[in-house]
């Protein structure tokens, strides 16, 4: 899943693809470089990060949609928790909705969704954009255990709001409301998270956790993210969202291939 952030303040690329005309043609480069689906983002999501009002997450989002609609490029992603972003994007030409909140910040989201009939990312994060980062949460029993909860609940919700099982992706939610050590535990518990049978949707691309970790500023964190990319594929993740396509699709091919030599593998 290759990243369209048309926001100006997103924290990797805010401002570098705020015009339909720029959007349109990274899109297009990261489907070059071989992103088999684009996610379309117009309300940042970083820690810190203020609400954004509906009017403009549309006027930035659904431009966009319609015009790599129109020009065939896709499949798309909106990225959104807004009930009428997904609505009015998915009418636009997008395929599916990736919603940070799980359904959670408007529960309506999850009924618009199932009347469209397309799949749904369900994220596990704490708190809201604003002050997920700020202070600390209590994971009772460890935070894969919790966050493997919190996505079971999610999932019961979205099939109860209608979605179909097989339309449901999860994801633990890396940097949403998470220490670093909390971060590490769950791409190292990824296999328990894949216990509940649905597949998993992994975002580490440039994230601040890298950055703890390396000393590297935001720019310079593509071998970091690879890592954790290659740790992810070989422990079975279905879908990663990164910046770095051209990248990291020779690191999904190669842990792929990988993955497909041990013992027992398909």
């Amino acid at each position: 899943m290759g990243v369209l952030n048309v926001t100006p303040d997103s924290f990797s690329d805010g401002g570098q693809h705020d015009t339909i005309e720029a959007a349109v043609a990274h899109a297009e480069r990261l489907r070059a470089e071989g992103a088999d689906l684009i996610d379309v983002g117009g309300a940042t999501t970083r820690p810190g990060a203020e609400p954004v009002p509906v009017a403009v997450e549309l006027g930035r989002v659904i431009p966009v949609i319609e015009a790599l609609s129109a020009r065939g490029v896709g499949p798309l992603s909106v990225d959104t928790t807004s009930a009428e972003v997904a609505d009015r994007a998915l009418a636009a030409g997008a395929h599916l909705v990736n919603d940070i909140s799980a359904g959670t910040f408007e529960p309506e989201l999850l009924a618009v969704v199932a009347r469209w009939r397309v799949p749904i990312v369900l994220m596990h994060t704490r708190g809201r954009p604003k002050d997920m980062q700020v202070g600390t949460w209590s994971y009772s029993g460890g935070v894969v255990s919790a966050v493997r909860a919190s996505l079971q609940e999610a999932c019961a919700r979205a099939e109860a709001a209608g979605i179909a099982r097989d339309d449901i992706v999860i994801d633990p939610g890396i940097g949403f409301g998470k220490t670093v050590e909390e971060n590490l535990a769950l791409l190292a518990g990824l296999r328990a998270l894949g216990e509940l049978g649905r597949p998993i949707l992994v975002g580490t691309s440039r994230k601040s956790f890298l950055g703890a970790l390396t000393g590297r500023p935001v720019g310079e964190r593509v071998f970091a993210t690879a890592a954790t990319v290659a740790h992810a594929v070989a422990d079975g993740v279905a879908i990663v969202r990164v910046h770095d396509v051209a990248s990291m699709v020779d690191v999904v091919k190669v842990a792929h291939a990988l993955r497909a030599c041990r013992p027992g593998a398909g």
